[in-house]
């Protein structure tokens, strides 16, 4: 069968890729047209944009780039009707492709497949109205969202089981570096247990929120006697982290974060995937993400935001596993209780750890594009 795939960022490239290779198994003849990036490229079929070309963030950025964003929209629409495929899986990205579901469902009978569901249960909850009415199946990575679709919206979607989970299982499976020959290859102490950082993969919230980690862990690391590591993104060169590293005498590991979770005592966590990976480690965390206007930010959490909790460890658990230090909660001496609270042997970080093992039952141990994979091409066949 034919299939066309549209993402519009990396982390879209490396889940798409990972259900191409999928379908490839359950569809050995299948054929793939995608706008997508260079993951998608390695697994086959042919590239029609890069998602760089569609990837704008931000108010200002989307209105410079609205001709070429509207450009992209007509040219893949036209591209699809040319040629012809047996589904549209649209992944992530709502902005763009749930306006391309819009345009398949009024003017063709390709069915159109959403795998990892827009959050619109964050925010722009109105959009199930466009879902329900362009999307034929839904295919979601967060069990949550079960309830919220079926229950709520009545509309009914495919748990698949989800991807990090896959990740760190097959990462941990393969995984046998000890302490020892980790801290040694990377210059560390392995006498010291480590405080990992995990200060995200963007410069601003490298800028934003590594420095207070750093100051309210360094005092900590030299009381208990643990030594801080930076997980470094590749994304990020080694001289825009020496400006907050330099003197601190905070280690960094570059782009080998599985690994440092695996020796990790404790963690420092700016929200995102990084806080559900850190629990699947196991290793104890506080998630911080310090925000521009943090009243104005509590207040939209509290009154307009749709989720009581902003990491994917609290949402799965559906209770306060981690603390979050958002916005007005953001602060060093915030930071440093925290991360205090779960150093040793306490009742908070047991607590936290029981939480995990609700976290990581909750996500299942299916492997989720195996399990879309098989699940569309019996949806297609029935069809």
């Amino acid at each position: 069968m034919k299939y066309y795939l549209i993402v519009g960022e990396a982390s879209g490239d490396l889940h798409a890729s990972h259900l191409m290779k999928s379908l490839l198994g359950v569809d050995p003849e299948a054929q793939f047209r995608f706008f997508g990036g260079d993951l998608m490229s390695a697994v086959g079929g042919e590239r029609v944009r890069h998602y760089r070309e569609l990837a704008y963030m931000g108010f200002i950025p989307v209105l410079l780039h609205l001709p070429t964003i509207f450009r992209n929209m007509a040219f893949c629409k036209q591209d699809i009707v040319r040629w012809k495929p047996d589904v549209v899986i649209l992944v992530d990205y709502p902005g763009f492709n749930l306006n391309i579901a819009k345009y398949l469902h009024a003017h063709t009978e390709i069915p159109v497949y959403y795998y990892i569901s827009p959050k619109i249960w964050a925010w722009k909850e109105w959009r199930i109205k466009s879902i329900r009415r362009d999307i034929d199946e839904l295919f979601s990575i967060l069990p949550f969202e079960i309830p919220f679709f079926e229950q709520k919206h009545h509309y009914p979607i495919h748990y698949v089981g989800n991807p990090t989970a896959d990740e760190v299982r097959r990462f941990l499976a393969d995984y046998r570096e000890t302490k020892t020959e980790f801290c040694t290859r990377h210059r560390l102490d392995d006498g010291k247990p480590i405080i990992a950082l995990l200060a995200g993969s963007r410069k601003q919230e490298i800028k934003d929120n590594l420095p207070a980690m750093i100051e309210a862990a360094r005092p900590l690391a030299e009381a208990y006697g643990c030594q801080l590591v930076l997980a470094g993104a590749p994304s990020i060169d080694d001289a825009y982290y020496a400006q907050y590293v330099d003197g601190s005498g905070v280690h960094m590991v570059k782009n080998e974060t599985f690994a440092l979770l695996a020796h990790a005592s404790t963690a420092l966590v700016t929200s995102g995937t990084a806080t559900l990976e850190t629990a699947l480690f196991r290793v104890p965390q506080v998630v911080c993400y310090e925000t521009p206007v943090p009243r104005l930010i509590r207040f939209a959490f509290n009154h307009i935001i749709k989720v009581p909790f902003i990491s994917l460890v609290n949402l799965i658990a559906d209770r306060e596993v981690v603390p979050e230090l958002l916005a007005d909660r953001f602060s060093v001496s915030n930071i440093k209780s925290h991360l205090e609270a779960i150093l040793t042997d306490t009742e908070d970080r047991r607590a936290m750890l029981e939480g995990y093992e609700d976290v990581a039952h909750a996500l299942g141990d299916t492997v989720a594009p195996d399990n879309a994979a098989r699940m569309m091409v019996d949806l297609l066949s029935k069809g």
